[in-house]
């Protein structure tokens, strides 16, 4: 049986290049947009707007100090489960991978700013206010979803 050379590989490219990513389009946006300046991409559908949050998901706890703890946490964790845990199936690799780059990226924001920077905004819908958000969140979104469609598939049958 031929061992693999890092466990879970698929696990941390994903996220890997999932902070990457978020890292360079949040510097992007910080060195192209002053704070609360719009731009749209796709007139009242889709705009850049720089905004920050000290909070969670839709401001929840804003101003909460802790959430940097728990966004520590919970990378940890991810990793500790990677590194130690079963080999993933693809699916977990890439609901995990996904949950760790979202973590990680806005963990980063509030370790080094205090704040998360947020910029994709879709304002489609004229009566929600829907909340600004970054890649990371998408991340952490995309994430759960896999996890959640691993959950409510049905178990192959064992021969």
């Amino acid at each position: 049986m031929q061992r693999q050379p890092f466990k879970n590989l698929g696990f941390w490219l994903i996220a890997f290049i999932g902070v990457l990513i978020d890292y360079l389009s949040k510097r992007w946006v910080l060195a192209h947009f002053s704070l609360g300046q719009t731009q749209p991409i796709i007139p009242n559908v889709f705009h850049f707007t720089y905004v920050t949050n000290t909070g969670a998901a839709f401001s929840l706890f804003e101003g909460s100090d802790w959430l940097k703890w728990l966004s520590l946490a919970v990378s940890l964790g991810l990793m500790a489960v990677a590194l130690s845990g079963p080999h993933l199936s693809l699916w977990e690799q890439l609901g995990y991978g996904c949950i760790l780059s979202g973590a990680v990226g806005n963990g980063i924001d509030r370790f080094l700013w205090g704040e998360v920077v947020d910029f994709l905004h879709l304002p489609i819908i004229p009566f929600i206010n829907f909340p600004i958000f970054n890649l990371a969140d998408v991340a952490i979104n995309i994430g759960i979803i896999c996890l959640l469609i691993l959950a409510w598939r049905q178990p192959e049958p064992e021969p």
